[in-house]
């Protein structure tokens, strides 16, 4: 659990007990913060007793798998957002399972305080402080500030995660349009960029309501600051662009899938092509010889050893061409 409490702008107190948090909710000037890490129901149930947090509120805070939204209650609104983080490289060959982490990250927003609660650690609150203690101007016009920077450092990592698919992305078409590229490993990279995107998707698009949402409640929790209005507008563009690029990067890797399997369909033409060539100048010869029945003496004619040598030769020529038909990736 972690608390700060700010006045005018300026840091007075913090890691004070939840029993002080309405008292301090309602000094003139005050601004509050509370952090809760996995809580356990009794610290939510405590904290909601105190404050009159709505009861289904509190639930969605501590259910799984709720989506990204805001809803408006009788004294607070409530967040569900989704900080995202993609792992760097791809140290296991062929590995399929998705890269994308995603963190939730849920809060209710009083009048002069902010309680965010998160499932896990995965998501560090530092960032977000930092940008609130940056400016303490900004802390002047109250809980909307604090709102602001929580969804800000959001959607700056969701813009962290796409950018970072837009690269893998180009390096898969580089990989894609490669002969000699494996085609193996573009189908698992292509599955798994496809998975993410669709995880990705899920926490992105739902932004737009949310981000919307606030900037409808605004006016009811607190006295509105137009000096924020530049901020949230400028927020809003960024959600906009973040949608508008996962839906293109979606758009892309679904063309890269459906030109990797044109790809292959071409390849198999030539290799096809090409076996079709030499069976019809091995069967020319093949044909001549069985029509009229050639047959003349050749090494070890009439004897045992020549009958090992023959499957010798057989069973040699049979494996060179396998392994020829191996590497050029025909078999």
């Amino acid at each position: 659990m972690t608390t700060r409490q700010w006045r005018d702008g300026q840091a007075v107190a913090s890691d004070f007990p939840l029993s002080e948090v309405s008292e301090r909710l309602e000094e003139d000037g005050s601004l509050i913060w509370v952090d809760l890490c996995d809580p356990g129901r009794a610290h939510l149930a405590e904290l909601a007793g105190e404050l009159g947090l709505d009861s289904h509120a509190v639930e969605d805070a501590v259910t799984a798998y709720e989506r990204p939204k805001a809803t408006r209650h009788a004294r607070h609104t409530f967040l569900t957002v989704y900080a995202t983080r993609l792992d760097p490289g791809d140290p296991t060959p062929g590995r399929r399972e998705s890269r994308l982490v995603t963190s939730r990250i849920s809060a209710f927003v009083l009048p002069r305080g902010i309680i965010t609660v998160r499932s896990d650690d995965t998501f560090d609150m530092a960032p977000v402080l930092e940008r609130w203690n940056e400016d303490p101007e900004l802390l002047r016009l109250g809980v909307g500030a604090l709102v602001h920077g929580l969804l800000d450092t959001v959607v700056d990592g969701h813009f962290e995660a796409i950018q970072r698919l837009d690269d893998a992305i180009e390096g898969l078409e580089d990989l894609l349009f490669d002969d000699r590229g494996p085609s193996h490993e573009v189908q698992v990279r292509t599955y798994r960029l496809r998975k993410e995107l669709v995880e990705l998707r899920r926490v992105v698009l739902p932004m737009r309501e949310v981000v919307n949402a606030v900037l409808r409640h605004r006016s009811e929790l607190e006295g509105r600051h137009t000096e924020l209005d530049g901020s949230y507008d400028d927020l809003y563009d960024h959600v906009l662009r973040a949608s508008e690029w996962t839906e293109s990067l979606r758009d892309m890797i679904t063309t890269v899938f459906e030109t990797n399997l044109s790809l292959q369909d071409a390849r198999l033409n030539t290799v096809m092509k090409k076996l079709t060539g030499w069976a019809a100048i091995i069967a020319v010869p093949t044909a001549v010889t069985g029509w009229f029945g050639q047959n003349v003496p050749y090494p070890g004619f009439g004897k045992g050893s020549g009958v090992l040598m023959s499957a010798g030769v057989i069973l040699g020529i049979g494996v060179v061409l396998y392994i020829v038909f191996k590497r050029k990736s025909w078999i």
